[in-house]
């Protein structure tokens, strides 16, 4: 081998030539270092030190070339719209001007020669299964097993039989599964579908397109789906300028008519241009207060939903026995690791103590002893017929409460609870036969709110749900506060099923009350309050709902005729069971708090004397949540 010195007086040598052959010389050099390099990818010896100067020289300058090729290639991509391979450019980069395209080269070390061409010490090579250099493997297959986290799949639902896009969040190899045939169950999220829909699924029929096509197929969605979004906002600008335009148009209209009214009686101009009541105002002056949005993950900034989202990502537990009754869960419960591990395909619960169990002979031989109670424990405060009520206290019943609150989280996502009971009582709602109390529902609510909440949890088991139970523990909780002589609400925000069973009943105890109260001309959103318990600010919100709030100059009117209230009469009937005060025997819990209860329905505010009255039209007055009217203090989740 010539020596460094050698190598540079020849480089010396040939670049003192005269430049008139430059080109020539350049290209019959090209073609020794070529001729070199196959002779060393053979595993030939050079035949003299000149060739064997050559393939050391080709051997130092192939990255640089390749390197300077890629970034030549890369640009002219850029500049075409597309983004050729790294291989192409960098034999692009290494041909002279005018030349033709030189063949991809394999270039190795005369010493690696006899390690087989997969053990070179670099590669370069063009086609669909080009390796990245050094990595020494082609690029994997999406469609090949394990699916990568975060690829879409297009998956049979099993609740309408139609396929649906999804999402694999996580992936589990099975027992199954050998090295040559790789085996993978999946933990996938349906796209448009609540976390509860998520589910494990097996590679079989269900699975009707592949990552590759499924993604494809998303793309495409969420591309109409972006052109639909920028359609709607330019729609809902012009609605805005129009209204913009109208508002001017009927203020200035007001204006003029005010002026001309007031200098004919003499009057003096007011400063704000509003005249004194609504008796002057004109059909175009009502406004239909807007309804508030519900947002269910209101208080929640984006990393607080990411990281209870990445915690929460995959069920820990399938499948829930209780009682005779199996449900499947819906969301993740932090049962201990070290009783129930990741993941359980069935959790045998205790429907007496709530007790957990990972087999159901454990669970029959512990309720087989004797003195085993088959009632919640606390104290039994209504019953009727087969439905009987208890409260349990978190301090006394702590394990109990703990065990529930479980239980709860394996059906509610963001709302739970299950270190620190005591602050808390529950009420647990029982169906009664002759083995016992079976339950079938709760909800908890804080011994002492300093924002007058009086539910924070609440939940009917899946097993027995369209009973109307949920409405009746709604109905219980505001029966507990007309006993306290309070206005109540639920906490804020709200699950989605939440919302769901809150607004039907808020919608059809308000119209009942409009109803039964029709001929009074006079009635304010407190006198609703005093007698529903409801707060003012979901009595607000519910008649956003409707449709039957209106704001004129400042002030709010109930736009109820009779035929509407007959009307959403017969849409939102009352609807049973409810609550009968005659089989409640409960006395309010004493605390240790301030006697001035700022939610108790004696220290509310009378409605303003003297408010204006429209015809055909009952007037809102009183307060309004803090200052919340016209809905802002709507649901939250």
């Amino acid at each position: 081998m010539p020596t460094e010195k050698k190598r540079k007086a020849t480089k010396a040598k040939s670049q003192s030539l005269a430049p008139r052959g430059a080109a020539a010389r350049a290209a019959e050099n090209k073609k020794r270092k070529q001729a070199a390099a196959e002779r060393a990818s053979k595993g030939l010896a050079p035949e003299s030190e000149e060739e064997a100067e050559e393939q050391e020289e080709a051997e130092e300058e192939a990255p640089d070339a390749a390197a300077q090729g890629a970034a030549q290639g890369a640009a002219q991509g850029a500049a075409q719209g597309a983004s050729p391979p790294a291989a192409q450019g960098a034999d692009q980069g290494s041909s002279p001007a005018g030349a033709s395209e030189a063949p991809a080269l394999t270039i190795t070390k005369p010493e690696d020669a006899d390690k087989g061409p997969d053990k070179g010490a670099s590669q370069a090579t063009t086609g669909n299964n080009t390796p990245k250099e050094g990595s020494g493997k082609p690029k994997k297959d999406p469609d090949l097993h394990p699916y990568a986290r975060g690829a879409m799949l297009e998956v049979q639902y099993l609740a309408d039989g139609k396929p649906r896009l999804a999402e694999v969040i996580e992936r589990s190899e099975l027992s199954t599964s050998t090295p040559e045939v790789p085996l993978y169950k999946y933990y996938i999220h349906y796209h448009d579908l609540n976390r509860r829909m998520d589910e494990w699924v097996m590679p079989g029929p269900r699975i009707i397109s592949l990552p590759s096509v499924a993604g494809a197929k998303y793309k495409t969605m969420q591309q109409a789906k972006k052109k639909e979004q920028e359609l709607e906002k330019k729609r809902q600008e012009q609605e805005e300028e129009e209204r913009i335009k109208r508002e001017i148009a009927r203020d200035e209209d007001n204006a003029t008519r005010k002026t001309r009214v007031r200098r004919q009686s003499g009057a003096s101009p007011r400063p704000d241009g509003e005249p004194a009541g609504p008796a002057g105002a004109g059909a175009g002056a009502i406004n239909v207060v807007a309804v508030a949005e519900i947002d269910e993950h209101e208080g929640m900034d984006d990393a607080a939903l990411k990281e209870h989202e990445e915690v929460t990502k995959v069920k820990n537990v399938s499948t829930v026995s209780l009682g005779r009754f199996s449900m499947d869960t819906w969301y993740f419960s932090p049962y201990p690791k070290n009783i129930i591990g990741d993941h359980v395909d069935t959790l045998y619960i205790c429907e007496f103590t709530f007790k957990f169990y990972l087999s159901k002979s454990s669970m029959l031989r512990d309720q087989s002893r004797p003195g085993l109670r088959r009632h919640p424990p606390g104290n039994e405060i209504y019953r009727k017929g087969k439905v009987a009520m208890f409260e349990v206290d978190g301090s006394a019943q702590r394990e109990y409460s703990q065990n529930l609150c479980y239980l709860a989280k394996l059906f509610l996502d963001h709302k739970t609870l299950y270190y620190d009971v005591d602050p808390f009582l529950f009420y647990v709602l029982c169906e009664q036969d002759e083995r016992g109390y079976h339950p079938v529902g709760y909800y908890s609510k804080e011994k002492y709110s300093d924002v007058g909440y009086n539910l924070a949890c609440i939940l009917t088991f899946p097993c027995h749900q369209r009973k109307g139970y949920g409405r009746f523990l709604i109905d219980f909780s505001y029966a507990l506060s007309k006993v306290e002589e309070k206005v109540g609400s639920p906490e804020k925000p709200m699950s989605d099923l939440g919302q769901q069973a809150y607004k039907p009943y808020w919608t059809s105890t308000i119209v009942d009350y409009l109803h039964r109260n029709r001929h009074q001309s006079h009635k304010s959103i407190m006198d609703i309050s005093k007698e529903t318990s409801i707060m003012c600010e979901d009595i607000v919100f519910t008649l956003n709902q409707m449709g039957l709030l209106r704001h004129i100059h400042g002030e709010y009117f109930i736009a109820a005729e009779n035929d509407i209230i007959d009307h959403l009469l017969a849409q939102h009937p009352i609807k049973q069971p409810t609550v009968d005060f005659s089989c409640l025997h409960w006395s309010p819990y004493l605390t240790e708090m301030p006697k001035r209860d700022k939610f108790s329905i004696h220290n509310k505010r009378p409605p303003a004397a003297g408010a204006a009255q429209n015809e055909d039209m009952m007037t809102v007055t009183g307060e309004f949540g803090g200052g919340r009217g016209g809905g802002s203090g709507a649901l939250g989740r």
